[in-house]
């Protein structure tokens, strides 16, 4: 749907595999059914030594189901609107990608390329490697579409990376909490009874008093902050608290996610 209903009939791509198979379909004008499968393959046999067969043959089928429904599933033409063609069109193929991968497949193979990639060596990370594939991609589209079309393509890129992003982690993304006050065991229990998150004590000594002190450290909800946040302030308004967002967590009293 993103790609039919929204971005082939403006002319905009996708990042990753599946933007360098658009834009080689419009150079070409070779069918973007073949050329999804046929590029995205060899990194799928690649990924098969990493991940194992069961996902390679996931992907696979996931892929060849892709290149179907684009070579023979009619798909209504559903807007001119250019904003809304990169917004719309960039969601759909991200909740395409992220149903894909919980479960446990994937139908672009940018990202098996930048894991084998970032596994050589500690100076480049998965992001990095897709960031500069991504960078060296809509610098070419712009040589090739125009630079109007390939924003609105970033657009369409930034929008499927967000919405990938929710389908994978959800609104229940986990966010690690370190607090550090001297209020600690009333805030521990509040934690604990109101939230029913399990709390890790820490001992540490402060960088400039020198003093022992207790430090909490738990895992919440992106939905749960704002209660945890309340707890601390209301008990120590003084407390130093700091958020980050977790990859994953699971086991204690912690969920474990579906596609685990």
């Amino acid at each position: 749907m993103g790609i039919k209903g929204f971005l082939l009939s403006s002319g905009f791509i996708d990042g990753g595999v599946t933007g360098v198979s658009m834009l080689l379909s419009r150079v070409t004008g070779a069918p973007l059914a073949i050329l999804l499968p046929a590029i995205n393959l060899p990194f799928v046999a690649l990924g098969m030594q990493q991940m194992g067969a069961a996902f390679a043959i996931r992907s696979a089928i996931g892929i060849a189901g892709l290149a179907g429904a684009l070579a023979f599933v009619p798909f209504p033409d559903v807007t001119p609107d250019l904003v809304l063609t990169a917004v719309f069109g960039g969601f759909f193929l991200g909740a395409g990608i992220g149903l894909a991968i919980r479960g446990g497949a994937v139908l672009d193979g940018t990202e098996i390329a930048a894991l084998l990639v970032s596994r050589r060596g500690d100076v480049l990370r998965v992001g990095d490697v897709i960031l500069g594939f991504n960078v060296v991609l809509f610098v070419s589209a712009m040589a090739v579409l125009g630079v109007t079309p390939a924003l609105y393509s970033i657009l369409t890129y930034l929008a499927a990376a967000r919405t990938l992003d929710f389908v994978i982690n959800g609104i229940d993304e986990y966010t690690a909490v370190t607090i550090v006050s001297d209020h600690h065991g009333q805030i521990r229990q509040r934690i604990m009874h109101a939230l029913g998150r399990g709390v890790t004590i820490y001992r540490g000594f402060g960088g400039m008093s020198g003093r022992e002190r207790d430090i909490l450290y738990c895992v919440v909800t992106r939905l749960e902050i704002g209660k945890v946040k309340s707890i601390v302030r209301e008990i120590d308004p003084d407390a130093f608290v700091v958020y980050h967002a977790l990859a994953g967590a699971e086991g204690g009293v912690v969920k474990a996610r579906a596609f685990h």
